[in-house]
């Protein structure tokens, strides 16, 4: 997971985003007196006589359990109560122990600020990360203020490189399992267990306010000690010797020496698994509506391990033919290279683990290995209740036990957490005990859960009494939204979940949820373009549609492939990134064409001509414009029929800019009678409009003032005063060149009466009227989708 979070710290400062929740804190003081001289020490370059230009790094290392990321969120905390100022955080390893695209991490961060240097969709990582360095460089000491930017989980050292600023006035704290070699002059401050004393301080607080360990001094150090002193190891078996007040020290001091440290073997099948256990995406969805999807307000209520089977069920492929539909839909990103290996957890930590889930019940401890496949390792009660298949009450009770071992932490607003040390004790408990097929099944559960979930994200947005508002009063209560901004809310506050569970879905190589994976893309790709402006979407749905491109190729969807590689064209050419838009609409077409989809191949051939339109290509814009409108005239229907007269409109538009004047008068008077026949009286006027202009290039005044007055007619009918005011002047102008000064007078007075009821003084010549109809200038990107 990606956690990007802005916040103005130290007294009277406000918080634009709320930071994660400050645990309990206890010990580390002689490592926090070292961070804080490091802040201004001066490092080896300075003291050669060449200070570095880069911002101060300081490295928090540590072995995962040892309060590494605790430590430095509250060195952040203490450094920002003395002087006020900007912290950014960023968490650069998911779950699984796959590094951050440092694409992503610049992304969010950019927008955490709220840039205006962020770059439009469908920029690559080095122009995103140089706009963040830009932007840090410039925030840096302003007003006397720090900056200060926190990267937790560091999986190498060029993810640091990439976004370390130019400024001295910003400082960087890198959290990380080991050493980070290729930082420049970076500050190490490497963490063991705690000091004794703080160790048993934290057992007791965790353990309650029974006196046992009190009145036993000596077992409670040898507890801490078999714990290595690491924090993560004394939460959890604090946690679970407070659950047991009739335990004395001695006991599970004795206990916990019984549990075994070795690591779990990788890669074993589980006791029960079976040579077939895999499931298609079929039966993943099949089984889902057969196992039940426990929907929160039907399973409310419902005794602990009863469910109620959900309505519509995993299996629905509803969306499959619109999922990629570029007019709607949408994001994905690049993979990012491996970094090392995440560390296996210390042998203390291991041994907590094991005491503490060993002692859980047969459905939590299965609940607890399941929650390793909630997506960015974060859940709620809605999401456990349907990775289990058990009611929502009993998920959130496990939950709340769950926080109360150490096992999980509380995000607050009924969300939790997986510590990212205790990850990969998850995943093997997982490999060992549950066969893939039920894993799989609970994947889909939660991916049907999530499906329907932001279907009522949308569907709040839409008007009352519309069939997705209809469908919506149907949904159980727990699915609902109130109104717009409780969705939107919610929307903003599991974007990056949302996002992992998409990629991951997506990643599932063998494409057994292909299907959920296309309905959970389209649905995130809905919400977005119904709660955001299409500029602040436009990262995510571009990053979408890239995902929806992988199952597609995946699973041969030939029309989906079409249908995303045109929405992605559009935003590289929305962005000027022509070649490559050329590139995919061409891909385009021979999908559409591989997926006998006439639509998607008339609009990937309109696409290409204006692309080449852009490009200033006018031969082949005019040959592509040719052939899309040689498929358009085979067909029938309106879109067709309104698409023919706007490839007519693009075609003269073309040839007038390659000196064709013959050609391109040819091709307006084809697209004026055409948006006649459909009654489009202002797309009529601007075709005649550019006809006339034709033919005063050609030297044709009487021709040029005929089709002006027909023009003029036009413009009338649709009401459109500027172009009647822009005709009238050019009329104006006709006139003179004919010789007719008294039509000249007329026509002029008539338009800059036009003028001055738009409020403008009428002094310019009448040739800014709007666009034409089909204009292929600079503007005509954004309409390449139309039809």
């Amino acid at each position: 997971m990606t956690e990007q979070v802005v916040q103005s710290a130290g007294k009277g400062a406000g918080t634009r985003a709320p930071g994660p929740p400050r645990p309990h804190f206890a010990g580390r003081e002689r490592e926090l007196r070292a961070l804080d001289e490091d802040t201004t020490r001066a490092g080896l370059h300075t003291l050669s006589g060449h200070p570095s230009p880069y911002s101060r790094v300081l490295l928090v290392a540590g072995a995962p359990g040892s309060g590494r990321t605790t430590l430095a969120e509250e060195f952040v905390h203490r450094l920002c109560a003395r002087t006020p100022g900007t912290v950014l955080r960023a968490r650069l390893t998911d779950p699984g122990g796959t590094a951050v695209p440092t694409e992503r991490t610049a992304r969010d961060l950019l927008a955490a600020l709220e840039s205006s240097r962020t770059p439009q969709a469908g920029a690559d990582e080095e122009a995103l990360s140089a706009a963040l360095r830009a932007e840090l460089a410039d925030r840096a000491g302003r007003d006397g203020r720090p900056l200060v930017l926190l990267l937790d989980d560091v999986a190498r050292s060029q993810q640091v490189l990439d976004l370390l600023p130019e400024s001295r006035d910003c400082l960087v704290v890198a959290v990380s399992s080991g050493p980070l070699t290729q930082v420049p002059d970076v500050r190490p401050c490497t963490l063991g267990g705690l000091d004794r004393a703080a160790a048993v301080s934290l057992l007791a607080r965790r353990a309650g306010s029974a006196p046992r360990l009190t009145v036993d001094p000596r077992g409670a150090e040898t507890l801490a000690e078999l714990c290595g002193d690491l924090p993560a190891a004394l939460a959890l078996v604090g946690g679970w010797f407070g659950a047991r007040p009739k335990l004395s020290v001695a006991d599970a001091v004795a206990l916990l020496r019984q549990v075994p440290d070795t690591p779990v073997p990788r890669g074993r099948p589980g006791p029960s698994a079976e040579a077939d256990g895999a499931v298609d995406a079929g039966n993943a969805t099949e089984a889902t509506d057969a196992a039940g999807t426990a929907d929160a307000a039907d399973a409310a209520d419902a005794p602990d391990g009863e469910h109620t089977a959900d309505a519509e069920g995993a299996a629905g492929a509803a969306g499959v033919g619109d999922v990629a539909d570029p007019e709607t839909d949408a994001e994905d990103e690049h993979p990012a290279p491996p970094g090392p290996p995440a560390p296996y957890p210390p042998a203390p930590l291991v041994r907590a683990f094991r005491l503490v889930n060993g002692s859980l019940t047969g459905s939590h401890a299965r609940l607890l290995r399941l929650l390793s496949l909630a997506p960015a390792a974060s859940v709620d009660p809605l999401g456990a209740s349907a990775l289990a298949g058990c009611s929502v009450a009993a998920a959130h009770a496990a939950l709340e036990e769950f926080v109360r071992l150490g096992l999980l932490r509380a995000l607050g607003g009924s969300r939790y957490e997986v510590p990212g040390c205790l990850d990969p004790l998850l995943r093997a408990e997982l490999e060992e005990h549950e066969r893939p097929d039920e894993a799989l099944l609970a994947r889909a559960r939660l991916l049907e859960r999530t499906v329907r979930r932001l279907e009522a994200c949308r569907a709040v947005c839409e008007p009352s009494g519309s069939p997705a508002r209809k469908r919506l009063a149907g949904m159980p209560g727990a699915l609902r939204f109130a109104h717009r901004t409780e969705a939107r809310t919610w929307l903003e506050a599991r974007r990056p979940e949302l996002l992992a569970a998409a990629r991951a879905a997506v990643a599932d190589s063998e494409g057994r949820l292909d299907t959920l994976a296309r309905r959970l893309v389209s649905g995130l790709a809905r919400a977005l373009d119904a709660h955001r402006e299409p500029e602040a979407a436009a990262p995510e749905l571009y990053r979408l549609h890239e995902l929806v491109l992988d199952v597609a190729e995946r699973g041969g969807l030939h029309r989906e492939r079409a249908a995303a590689l045109l929405y992605l064209g559009d935003l590289d050419a929305g962005t000027r990134r022509l070649e490559t838009a050329r590139a995919r609409y061409r891909t385009a077409l021979d999908s559409a064409r591989a997926g006998d989809d006439p639509v998607a191949a008339g609009r990937a051939l309109e696409s290409l001509g204006g692309t080449y339109a852009e490009l200033g290509d006018w031969e082949r814009a005019a040959d592509w414009y040719g052939r899309a409108l040689a498929l358009r005239l085979t067909r029938s229907t309106p879109a067709d029929r309104e698409a023919v007269a706007r490839l007519h409109a693009r075609l003269g538009a073309v040839h007038g800019r390659a000196g064709r004047r013959s050609e391109a008068l040819r091709g307006w008077k084809a697209a004026a009678a055409a948006f006649r026949r459909l009654g489009d009286s202002a797309s009529h006027a601007r075709a005649l409009s550019e006809a006339a202009r034709v033919q005063e290039e050609a030297d044709r005044p009487q021709d040029a003032v005929r089709l002006c007055g027909q023009a003029l007619e036009a413009a009338r009918r649709a009401g459109d005063v500027r172009l009647q005011a822009a005709l009238r002047m050019r009329l104006a102008d006709g006139c003179e060149r004919l010789g007719d000064r008294r039509a000249a007078r007329s026509n002029r007075a008539a338009g800059r009466r036009l003028l001055a009821a738009l409020g403008e003084d009428g002094t310019g010549d009448g040739t800014g009227e709007a666009p034409a109809a089909g204009d292929a200038g600079p503007d005509a990107a954004g309409r390449y989708r139309s039809g």
